[in-house]
């Protein structure tokens, strides 16, 4: 009877403890896409929620790959439809979030515009800027990135 006991017991423990991690200690993980147009330029976007330009990008939901992830947040945000497949360039910790708050860094070179247009209470703008005339408010991590990418450096872990 003990044994039943304990084997049900270790076994409600092991089922658990996804749950409890999840709440204890929750990993978020997300997506950014450094879309590169054939002429020299970078796609960003402007949130309404969040000051400056950056990259298209969101969180992966759950049961969402970070493929279809990218591709959902790319035509949300830009309407850009995703063609081929995507370089995955680094993986960074966002310790601005959270310390497991993740981002996955795809490179685009192959899209194709949409009639989309993007929810304007979510994104006031976008577009496609020079590489050496990016609009003023572009972020830090953003430039950073960039900069990782044409100078072909170790990315910084860090994002």
């Amino acid at each position: 009877m003990k044994r039943i006991f304990l084997a049900t017991l270790r076994r409600s423990v092991s089922l658990a403890m996804p749950y409890v991690a999840r709440l204890t200690r929750p990993l978020t993980m997300g997506v950014r896409a450094m879309v590169l147009d054939g002429e020299g330029r970078i796609c960003l976007i402007r949130h309404s929620y969040v000051a400056g330009w950056h990259m298209p990008g969101g969180a992966i939901e759950p049961g969402e790959t970070a493929g279809e992830a990218l591709a959902r947040e790319l035509w949300e945000e830009t309407g850009l439809a995703l063609q081929g497949k995507p370089e995955l360039f680094a993986l960074y910790l966002n310790r601005r979030w959270s310390a497991r708050d993740h981002v996955a860094l795809y490179l685009i070179r192959s899209f194709e515009a949409t009639d989309h247009r993007p929810d304007p209470r979510e994104i006031l703008e976008h577009g496609f800027f020079p590489l050496d005339a990016l609009p003023e408010g572009t972020t830090g991590p953003t430039r950073r990135r960039i900069a990782e990418v044409l100078q072909a450096t170790q990315p910084d872990p860090y994002w």
